[in-house]
C-alpha cells in the first residue's frame, strides 16, 4: 500500500517545482494553496494532481509565468480583473480580494475575471473570503464537457459553484460542480481503476457509460431532473462568460488538448458580501450557528448522518493533516518524473 505523504512535505514539493519552472513566486504560492485546498479537504480531482497539467501549461506557454494583474474598479461595489493568462488560483485568489475589499465598502463586492485559465477547486476561493468575514458566491466556466439534459453531446463546461458563510468554527461551504461529476473525477477514476457510478458520465453517443476509459462526456446534475443541473450550468455560464465578455464553453479550448502554448481565455466571477451591510454580522453570526446547530441535529435516515455543507470537508482536513495524503498511481508516478527531470527533492 502506498505510504501517505505529509501536507507540508507537498506543498513544499508543489511550490518547488513550480518555483524550477520559471513561475513567479505569486504563481507558485497561489497555485500550490489552491491545489492543497482540493487535496487537504478531499477534493482529489482538482488537488496536487493537477501539478503536472499546470507545469506543462506554463512551460509551453498556455499560462504566463510572471502575469500583471491589472483591477479596474467600475463602480463603487464592483470591478474587472484581467488576469493576463494567469494560472487561474492567481487570477481568482486576487479577485477575490479585491471583491472582499469592494464589499467592504459598499456592502457588496462584485468582480468579472477576464483571460484566466483553470482554477482548479472554487471552494478555496469562497473559503479566502469567508476567512475575512464575508460571504461570497465564486464560480467559472470551462470547456465543453457535460451533455444538456436529454442532450446527445457535450455544451456547458462543468462550470462549478461555490458559496461559503462564515460560521463559528468552520465556515459553511458549499463547492460543487453543475455535472454529475467533474471530469477530473473521471480521470482518478480512470488512474485508480474504479468504475463510475450510475448516471454520471455518457459515451460518444450519449449513452450511459460506467467505464472512465469510455465516458465522453458528463451527464448534468440531478439524473431525471437533470434540467435542473443543466441550468446551474447556465447560471456559471452568464456570470463568467457573458458578463465578463470571454469565450462561451463551447469556444474554449480543451483544457486537455495537445496546444499548450495558446491561452484559452477562460472568465471567472467572484462576488463577496459584507454581513455588516445587511442585518449586521453579529446578528448574522447568531443565525448561521442556529441554523447549523438545528441542521446537524436533524434525524438521519437508518445507518446515516446529516452533514452541513463543508463537514466532511473538515472532517477530511483534519484526518489528513495528521495522517497525511495518499497519492494516486498516476499522481505519484508524475511526481517522480518532476522529480527527477527538475533535480527536485521528491516527496517522502
Amino acid at each position: 500500500m502506498a505510504k501517505p505523504v505529509q501536507v507540508d512535505d507537498l506543498a513544499r514539493f508543489c511550490r518547488e517545482v513550480l518555483t524550477a519552472i520559471g513561475a513567479d513566486p505569486e504563481t507558485a504560492r497561489d497555485c500550490t494553496g489552491s491545489m492543497l485546498h482540493g487535496s487537504v479537504h478531499g477534493v482529489d480531482s482538482h488537488g496536487v494532481r493537477l501539478l503536472g497539467h499546470y507545469t506543462r501549461a506554463l512551460q509551453g506557454g498556455r499560462l504566463n509565468k510572471s502575469p500583471k494583474l491589472l483591477f479596474t474598479r467600475t463602480r463603487a461595489g464592483s470591478g474587472m480583473l484581467d488576469g493576463d493568462n494567469a494560472q487561474g488560483a492567481r487570477a481568482t485568489y486576487a479577485a477575490t480580494d479585491h471583491a472582499c475589499d469592494l464589499a467592504s465598502e459598499a456592502g457588496i463586492g462584485a468582480v468579472g475575471i477576464t483571460r484566466s485559465s483553470h482554477f482548479g477547486p472554487a471552494g478555496a476561493y469562497a473559503l479566502r473570503a469567508a476567512e475575512r468575514g464575508m460571504l461570497a458566491l465564486v464560480t467559472c466556466n470551462s470547456d465543453s464537457f457535460v451533455r444538456l439534459h436529454d442532450g446527445a453531446e457535450r455544451f456547458h463546461g462543468t462550470n462549478p459553484l461555490s458559496i461559503a458563510c462564515p460560521a463559528p468554527g468552520n465556515p459553511w461551504l458549499l463547492d460543487m460542480a453543475t455535472s454529475a461529476v467533474p471530469f477530473n473525477r473521471v480521470e482518478l477514476y480512470r488512474s485508480t481503476g474504479t468504475d463510475l457510478p450510475e448516471g454520471v458520465a455518457s459515451d460518444s453517443a450519449g449513452a450511459d457509460t460506467q467505464d472512465p476509459h469510455l465516458a465522453e462526456m458528463l451527464a448534468p446534475l440531478g439524473g431525471m431532473f437533470g434540467f435542473k443541473g443543466a441550468g446551474l450550468g447556465g447560471v456559471a455560464e452568464v456570470l463568467s462568460a457573458v458578463l465578463t465578455g470571454m469565450k462561451l464553453s463551447p469556444d474554449i479550448a480543451p483544457m486537455g488538448g495537445d496546444d499548450f502554448s495558446t491561452p484559452r481565455g477562460l472568465g471567472a466571477f467572484v462576488i463577496a458580501l459584507d454581513p455588516r451591510a445587511f442585518a449586521g454580522a453579529e446578528i448574522v453570526e447568531a443565525g448561521v450557528k442556529r441554523y447549523l446547530e438545528l441542521l446537524r441535529a436533524s434525524p438521519a435516515r437508518p445507518g446515516r448522518k446529516v452533514m452541513a455543507p463543508g463537514d466532511r470537508e473538515w472532517a477530511t482536513a483534519l484526518e489528513r493533516r495528521k495522517n497525511g495524503i495518499i497519492l494516486d498511481p498516476v499522481t505519484a508516478a508524475g511526481f517522480s518524473e518532476l522529480s527527477r527531470t527538475l533535480g527536485i527533492e521528491p516527496v517522502r
